[in-house]
């Protein structure tokens, strides 16, 4: 199978990258850059991607790499860091940049220089840049493909070599001639023939997960959410029964949601597992009595869900390993990789050492929520699962700003449901990234049948995102806001005031916590 891998020199946008290739139908893999060339060479990638980095190449014990590697005779592609890494290992000069470079930044290519990594690009363009150093000079064999105001360099190539390096950053929608760039250097460059697609990735997951498990007994983290059920349904093609999925009813759902998972997994559904529903409303709204800050709320909601299957893992048998739909958005909010915290996902970060699982397996950690999506009608996962709203894993406990109670579930679960049913009928569902409503802790004066009220404010959030990682409030119809609002005041008792939310992600995050 073809194959390009990344090199990871702590860039924040490696995973796009990575998707970027994807997208092109060839297989890509990210690994640290301390990867040894040896490993290298028996993977045969027919290319290497470097990635961007927070450190400066000059510096002492800044993330390096063997310069061997740019002998391999493989293609190389320098993003950001791994230009600038690419330029020092072979003789060029890097140094702190006079003017820094951050965000949308107008570049001139070269037109009188043919390239092979910027072909078919518009003379200008714009670029996302994010750098305070930059090449200062060229190695021997290399010219200038391109550059900006302040950067000399900000793209450069040895087409002898098939060395090649940008200042900026073409896998961020930021850049829109970037989809142009890694066509370019998956095809012409490195001769890839474009043939992986998500049946690749499907197929070789499953074999994988037979090869790890072997007669190995497995728990599913079963919630009902696209990525649970796309990896539930992913582990019952590789290990059949020997999978017991356990579906957490924590009372935090979405209207009528429990049974309705129940229909599709359980002895009623389509599909072979061993199905286990668990009651337990009751124990989680006690342990969140009180409880306001939104992390202490994830944190004591994962917490929960960890020590109920430990204890359904207890009733059934030994379990070796604990299957969670964790995706990449999940990953990168948790810090993993990067020690910044957004949120704790509960399905990240693996398992409190009284936990007796050998291992987390997650088989879709690497992916994001379209590709998810894709893997799952793969799978033959009716449309209307696989494209059902994403939901967290606290569920309505961090859709409900404050402490939590039984009668704000209630008022979240009837707004919630009024505002996707009036969306559905419009007809405006489908073209959105994810839409629901939310409970704030606000209360405020209302009139309604001539008497005074004191009652909640929801509100009602609609994003348009592919990935999850960037997000945009979405302009829905002025008559079907309104069409909500009213229903929502009417129908729910406790409400008497409807917000729309226009924040972006970022600077907000997609629920409302």
């Amino acid at each position: 199978m073809e194959k390009i891998i990344v090199l990871d020199f702590g860039g924040q946008y490696k995973q796009l990258i990575a998707r970027r290739v994807r997208e092109e139908h060839v297989y890509c893999e990210i690994f640290p850059h301390t990867t040894p060339i040896e490993e290298i060479r028996k993977m045969g990638p027919k290319g290497i991607i470097l990635t961007g980095g927070p450190d400066s190449v000059y510096r002492e014990n800044s993330p390096s790499c063997d310069p061997e590697l740019f002998a391999l005779g493989i293609p190389v592609l320098g993003i950001c860091y791994g230009s600038q890494l690419m330029a020092y290992l072979l003789g060029g000069e890097v140094k702190t940049a006079p003017v820094s470079e951050y965000g949308k930044t107008e570049i001139t290519v070269d037109a009188e220089k043919e390239s092979g990594i910027l072909g078919n690009w518009e003379t200008q363009t714009t670029c996302w840049m994010s750098h305070t150093d930059y090449i200062a000079s060229v190695p021997a064999g290399f010219h200038v493909t391109a550059y900006s105001g302040h950067c000399p360099v900000a793209a450069m190539e040895d087409p002898m070599r098939r060395l090649y390096a940008v200042q900026f950053h073409p896998e961020v929608v930021h850049t829109p001639e970037g989809k142009k760039l890694f066509h370019n250097f998956v095809y012409d460059i490195c001769g890839c023939s474009g043939d992986w697609k998500m049946s690749s990735f499907v197929e070789t997951t499953i074999q994988q997960l037979r090869e790890k498990i072997g007669d190995g007994k497995v728990l599913c983290a079963l919630s009902g959410g696209v990525d649970s059920s796309v990896a539930a349904v992913l582990l019952s093609k590789a290990v059949g029964r020997q999978l017991t999925c356990v579906f957490v009813d924590h009372g935090l759902l979405r209207k009528n949601e429990g049974d309705e998972v129940e229909a599709v997994f359980g002895p009623e559904g389509n599909y072979d597992l061993n199905f286990i529903r668990v009651n337990a409303q009751d124990h989680f709204y006690k342990k969140l009595a009180g409880v306001a800050e939104p992390e202490m709320k994830r944190r004591i909601i994962g917490a929960e869900f960890i020590e109920v299957f430990e204890k359904e893992a207890k009733k059934i048998g030994a379990v070796d390993y604990l299957v969670q739909g964790t995706i990449y958005p999940d990953v990168v909010e948790s810090g993993i990789g990067t020690g910044a915290v957004i949120k704790s996902h509960h399905n990240v970060g693996g398992l409190p050492d009284h936990v007796d699982f050998k291992e987390i397996i997650e088989p879709l950690r690497q992916l994001f929520k379209d590709e998810v999506r894709e893997v799952g009608l793969e799978l033959g996962i009716p449309e209307h699962l696989v494209y059902r709203q994403p939901f967290p894993g606290p569920g309505l406990g961090i859709r409900i700003v404050g402490d939590v109670t039984e009668d704000k579930v209630r008022i979240v679960q009837e707004a919630d449901a009024i505002y996707r049913e009036e969306l559905k009928k419009a007809g405006v569902d489908l073209g959105l990234g994810q839409f629901f409503a939310a409970l704030s802790n606000m209360r405020s004066v209302g009139v309604m049948g001539d008497g005074r009220t004191y009652d909640y404010a929801v509100v009602l959030r609609a994003v348009l995102t592919s990935d999850f990682m960037t997000a945009e409030a979405a302009e829905l119809p002025w008559s079907v806001l309104q069409t909500c609002m009213n229903r929502i005041i009417n129908e729910v008792k406790g409400v008497n005031r409807v917000l729309y939310d226009l924040t972006s992600k970022p600077p907000g995050t997609i629920e409302l916590e």
